[in-house]
This record gives structure tokens, C-alpha cells and sequence, in this order.
């Protein structure tokens, strides 16, 4: 799964949201609550508490529990950014300028 996806993956999500990195190559997360696009250097999702941005290279979708909204991903992580909330409405320009 290292192709750009372009329908985001939509889940039911506990209200909890952990982030853990173990060695900067595994990081679980959760209060997932849906995936919108990931490829091999970046993985943008919508977490309890916001937009969530993970850069870093050869990143793969390591585990997905749709019921509780965990997700592991697997790689060299980078860096992981909370980006602010935008409507449905906006997100179109929101992520297009996030990835100018």
C-alpha cells in the first residue's frame, strides 16, 4: 500500500487519543477516525483531537482496527504535526495547500 489513496478510510473510533513511537520506526495510534490519503512519505488522518500529519519515508500501514480507530504504521518517521480542524467543505483547499 505505498500508492496515494485517494478515498479515505472511515472508522469508529473510541474518544481517546494516544500517540506512541517506539524508536522512531513504529508508532501505534488511537482515537483514529478515518485515514484521508497515505503513501511512503506521508500519512494525513483525522484523530479525537484533530488533523494529524506524519512525514517520514518508506511508511507502511502496518495494522488497522476499524472498531476502535488504532493504527500502527511502520517506517522511518520524521515528524507528526496537529494541524487545525477544517468542515468537510473546506478540506479540498485545506489539503491542497498542505501539499503545495
Amino acid at each position: 500500500m505505498n500508492e496515494m489513496t485517494n478515498s479515505a478510510l472511515k472508522f469508529e473510533t473510541n474518544p481517546y487519543h494516544n500517540v506512541v513511537i517506539k524508536d522512531r520506526k513504529n508508532m501505534d495510534i488511537s482515537g483514529v477516525r478515518m485515514i484521508d490519503s497515505f503513501d511512503a512519505t506521508e500519512f494525513l488522518m483525522e484523530t479525537t483531537q484533530g488533523w494529524l500529519l506524519i512525514k517520514g519515508h518508506e511508511l507502511v500501514l502496518g495494522k488497522l482496527d476499524t472498531e476502535r480507530g488504532d493504527v500502527n504504521i511502520k517506517g522511518v518517521i520524521d515528524s507528526i504535526q496537529y494541524v487545525d480542524n477544517k468542515k468537510s467543505s473546506d478540506k479540498e483547499g485545506f489539503f491542497s495547500k498542505l501539499l503545495k
